[in-house]
């Protein structure tokens, strides 16, 4: 289960500002994401929601403000290593090794917690190869046919990642997300390119991942998938926020309507 803040907060960010030359990505945000809750993040196209992201998991760095994650600072400048604070994340564009299994991919997201560095896993080959499969592979193996299982895709373990539908590359590239153990997942548009079948399975997926006890921040331009599954809202456009609240109130928020104006969105 997650790991409890003393205020229930899992990611508290204060301040967070990003600039590109003097275009503003993001402009001093606040948004506190409760413990066990799913935290959608909205806005038109240039709002500043994947700019969010990349500051969360390291990809970029702010230019000013702070990330606090169960209430610690977060200020290492690596990606790898806040995955292995327990942040993981997946992409608007499906990233996956075509070549490697449906298994495959998803062991590969637990060596980071498995061997969290080169000169370890170096020492670990050599002792263990002389008896066979180290105990640590055959722990990723089990725990990548567990999370397998849970998203309903045990039964293509042994197909390539380019061959299964879109939808399933989806749910893998959560299910490596996954094995990362993290206690915050970052969804960046889980549902692009989504029929309504799929979508509907999606809405699913995202709840029983969150009732695993991981904290789940949601980019998402499905309306009707945001405003069924997300405790909470928060509204950015031209990378300021304009709206926080529960889904109710953001679809009656009517600053939040004249910011979709112009865009065909039911919210």
């Amino acid at each position: 289960m997650l790991e409890q803040t003393a205020n229930g907060v899992c990611l508290a960010i204060e301040g967070l500002t990003k600039r590109f030359g003097g275009f503003y990505a993001l402009n001093d945000v606040n948004v506190e994401v409760a413990s066990g809750h799913i935290h959608a993040l909205i806005g038109p196209n240039g709002a500043g929601k994947t700019t969010f992201f990349n500051l969360i998991t390291g990809v970029l760095s702010a230019d000013a403000g702070r990330i606090l994650f169960e209430g610690r600072l977060v200020d290492d400048a690596r990606p790898s290593n806040r995955t292995v604070k327990g942040i993981a994340r997946t992409f608007q564009n499906i990233r996956l090794f075509p070549h490697l299994t449906v298994l495959e991919t998803v062991m590969i997201g637990e060596h980071c917690r498995s061997y969290p560095s080169v000169w370890k896993a170096l020492g670990k080959a050599v002792l263990q190869r002389p008896f066979g499969e180290a105990q640590e592979e055959r722990t990723m193996r089990a725990n990548a046919l567990e999370l397998l299982e849970f998203l309903g895709l045990a039964g293509q373990r042994d197909a390539k990642a380019s061959d299964l539908a879109y939808g399933d590359q989806r749910k893998l590239e959560m299910a490596r997300a996954l094995a990362t153990k993290p206690r915050l997942l970052l969804l960046d548009e889980p549902a692009a390119g989504m029929n309504p079948h799929e979508t509907q399975e999606l809405d699913e997926v995202i709840t029983r991942i969150r009732d695993r006890g991981v904290t789940i921040v949601l980019v998402e331009h499905d309306m009707r998938l945001v405003m069924d599954i997300s405790d909470r809202v928060t509204v950015l456009n031209f990378g300021t926020k304009i709206a926080d609240g529960n889904p109710k109130e953001i679809q009656n928020n009517p600053t939040v309507i004249e910011a979709y104006l112009g865009e065909d969105v039911q919210l």
